[in-house]
């Protein structure tokens, strides 16, 4: 019986066993079968690899590196068939750097594509050495402007940041609203042709409407200045030679504009009757500098590309930046994406639609550059949609002016419509505020610091003092002047004051007024103000304004008749034609007098003698005299 029991508890065993082992299979044969399906899936996803170069010391770097691993990663998550993959190279802002990692990265066979680049001189190298391995190149740089052989020289490159030639139209607009008349250009001088290219186009722009550079401010890449601030101060002191106060920023990096700006205002070259402009380059990166740099930079006017901060897309990768800037960078206070990281996520999202277009030929570079450049999307950016690798769009400035610990919005302008509304309108948050802390428009211009005031000599003794008088206090040594002449003079100064400077010093001269003429003419003064008469001699050797007041002198004196015959003067009112001419119409008018009325009336009777002088009594009496009847 015990034996039985034990054989009936073993058996039950061994069943129990059979069941859980039953279980265990079944349950781990669909995780086999996922992680088989997960390897399968992983086989049939297809990497691809692209190399990027940026500067990653500058905020422009790190914003372009944030910016293309969230669109690398967003495209990741999402797709089945691809994976990207990013190389990145550091160029340290030097163009021979960036063209040295290109080399290295096209000798990579796995690369598909080259992104980045800061500096025009660096995505123009880059783009050559594309050229010769025939992989796109999407550069991020600003070009100089439309460059018509570009197409032929990098048949690879893709513009996806435009050119500064709105910008330049957009400079030249607002020195036109505000009537300056000569400008200074300031610049860093990279070495290559880019800078001449938008030196020319902005005389061109301000030549149109009659407004000259007076000079060209041109300093060194900051990395190569052993001292920034001395070379910054000692360019800067040779503007104190010239007359503009009003100054362009063409093109800069931001520690040459810190240095730039810091110096400026030490050397009070911002501050009243000075006005300073400043393109994107500079604009795009004032959120992320401290108020110190602002404060130095107080009242310049700047230009900031406009996009749209409304959009679904806009805020999803506002907060992805925002938080993987963060981390990345917690030196920078500021975490907020600009221009730059919205135009690098772009660069990616055309090389994902293209991939994603191409499919199984994504990793042809050839077809990967044509798909790219026909592609046409709305990016965080801009429109994006390509001509001969080009972008295309029609960019919309804002115009700002930095003021406090930040800036404010004056006004929008496009290449369409120029300024949207009335530019630092007189009221609300529109009103510009200019250097030296005024809403006063600047003249942008000041008398050199080396130039000699105008001489105009004054007569000291003149008779009429309602014309000019001069009156000399000899305890404080100083000369008085006024009258008409004085006041006529002040007034046309102030209007050429209006465009351009005209310091002078009035000279008291006691002497005759050939003997003032004269000093003119031998360079003694510059010229002459005063009671001094039009004369013949005098207007061979100097010259005379119009006549701007009358002596109101007159002068009667008898006159001489040269005619012999006196009793014919009543003859010269008329010619002889006119004579002539009404002796005619006399004789006309008797006779016919005399032919209708002779026959009829008493008074025209008797003999031909008394018919003709009544004839001619009756005309020359209706001539002459007024009669009720005759």
């Amino acid at each position: 019986m015990n034996s039985f029991v034990s054989l009936t508890k073993m058996a039950a065993l061994l069943y129990l066993c059979c069941v859980l082992f039953i279980f265990y299979v079944l349950q781990s044969s669909p995780t086999v079968a996922a992680a088989e399906a997960e390897v399968e899936v992983a086989n049939s996803i297809r990497s691809i690899n692209f190399g990027v170069i940026i500067n990653e010391d500058t905020r422009v770097g790190k914003e372009h590196k944030v910016a293309m691993k969230i669109a690398v990663q967003n495209f990741n998550d999402r797709s089945k068939n691809f994976n990207l993959s990013l190389h990145f190279r550091n160029s340290n802002g030097h163009a021979f750097q960036a063209a040295s990692a290109a080399v290295e990265l096209a000798g990579e066979n796995e690369i598909k594509a080259i992104i980045g680049m800061e500096k025009w001189q660096e995505a123009a190298l880059v783009a050559q050495i594309g050229s010769q391995y025939q992989l796109p190149i999407l550069s991020l740089a600003t070009a100089p402007a439309t460059l018509p052989l570009a197409p032929q020289r990098w048949p690879s490159l893709v513009q996806m940041a435009g050119n500064y030639s709105h910008q330049i139209t957009c400079i030249a607009d607002i020195v036109k609203y505000y009537n300056w008349r000569k400008v200074i250009a300031v610049y860093e001088d990279d070495g290559y042709a880019g800078t001449s290219v938008m030196l020319d186009l902005l005389a061109q722009a301000l030549q149109e409407n009659g407004v000259q550079i007076e000079y060209r401010l041109a300093f060194p890449p900051v990395a190569s200045m052993n001292d920034p601030t001395k070379i910054v101060l000692e360019e800067l002191t040779k503007v104190f030679s010239m007359q503009s106060r009003m100054f362009i920023v063409l093109q800069s990096s931001l520690p040459l504009a810190v240095h730039l700006f810091r110096e400026a205002q030490n050397s009070g070259l911002i501050g009243r009757d000075t006005t300073w402009i400043i393109t994107d380059s500079i604009s795009s990166l004032l959120d992320s500098v401290n108020s110190t740099v602002i404060s130095s930079m107080e009242g310049v006017l700047g230009i900031k590309t406009h996009y749209s901060e409304t959009s679904r897309e806009f805020k999803f990768f506002y907060y992805q930046f925002w938080k993987e800037f963060r981390t990345a960078y917690p030196e920078e206070w500021n975490s907020q994406p600009g221009i730059h990281a919205l135009q690098a996520f772009d660069a990616i999202t055309a090389i994902t639609i293209a991939i994603e277009h191409l499919g199984a030929e994504a990793g042809s570079s050839t077809k990967l550059l044509e798909t790219i450049l026909s592609s046409k999307f709305d990016g965080l950016s801009s429109k994006i949609s390509f001509q001969e690798g080009e972008l295309q769009c029609n960019p919309v400035f804002r115009v700002i002016n930095v003021v406090g610990k930040g800036h404010k919005e004056l006004d929008f302008w496009s290449a369409e419509n120029h300024f949207f509304e009335r530019l630092g309108d007189e009221t609300g948050r529109r009103v510009v505020t200019w250097p030296g802390d005024t809403n006063e428009v600047p003249k942008g211009w000041a008398w050199p610091t080396n130039a000699k005031p105008l001489r105009v000599g004054v007569p000291g003794n003149a008779s009429f003092e309602k014309s000019v008088r001069v009156d000399k206090d000899n305890n404080s040594n100083r000369t008085e002047y006024s009258g008409y002449s004085i006041d006529v003079f002040l007034e046309v100064v102030r209007i050429i004051e209006e465009n351009y400077a005209l310091p002078y010093e009035f000279v008291a001269f006691y002497g005759t007024n050939d003997e003032l003429v004269n000093c003119v003419y031998n360079k003694t003064f510059d010229a002459v103000v005063g009671d001094v008469t039009i004369l013949a001699n005098r207007s061979k050797h100097v010259d005379f304004t119009q006549p701007y007041a009358k002596s109101g002198l007159s002068m009667i004196v008898p006159y001489k008749s040269k005619e012999s015959q006196k009793a014919r003067l009543f003859t010269k009112p008329f010619n002889m034609q006119i004579w002539l001419a009404t002796g005619g119409a006399l004789l006309y008018t008797t006779f016919s007098v005399w032919f209708l009325e002779h026959n009829v009336n008493p008074d025209f009777g008797g003999t031909r003698k008394n018919q003709l002088s009544a004839s001619l009594r009756f005309i020359f009496s209706s001539v002459f005299f007024a009669h009720s009847e005759y």
